[in-house]
């Protein structure tokens, strides 16, 4: 004697949805994404660049932002760490031309919450 399951039990047919991609996959799969995978990846290494020419808590209040044909800019997270950075900006640039990094402008903007 075979053992059947209630017929008012759904019977599984399988996922419905499917499986998540991790962000990478994403990224790897699809051209576009992988070009800002890619963008992420230079404007971060940037950053590590100049975070050690950021004074005290500074680097804590600066983030790595938008990097394109024009230049890589710098988000801060105030005006007041805005312009502390730009007091900055020519031993940053100095720091990002050694390292061969210096393609463009280096753009400093205050973050948009």
């Amino acid at each position: 004697m075979r053992s059947r399951s209630p017929r008012y039990l759904a019977q599984p047919k399988g996922p419905s949805v499917p499986e998540p991609l991790t962000i990478a996959t994403a990224l790897s799969q699809h051209s576009g994404l992988a070009r800002l995978g890619l963008l992420m990846q230079e404007s971060n290494r940037r950053m590590a660049v100049v975070r050690v020419a950021l004074p005290g808590a500074l680097a804590r209040f600066v983030f790595a932002g938008p990097l394109d044909e024009e230049g890589w800019t710098m988000l801060a997270a105030n005006a007041a760490v805005a312009a502390k950075l730009r007091q900055l900006q020519p031993r940053l640039e100095l720091l990002l031309q050694e390292q061969g990094l210096m393609q463009g402008k280096l753009r400093i903007k205050v973050q948009q919450h």
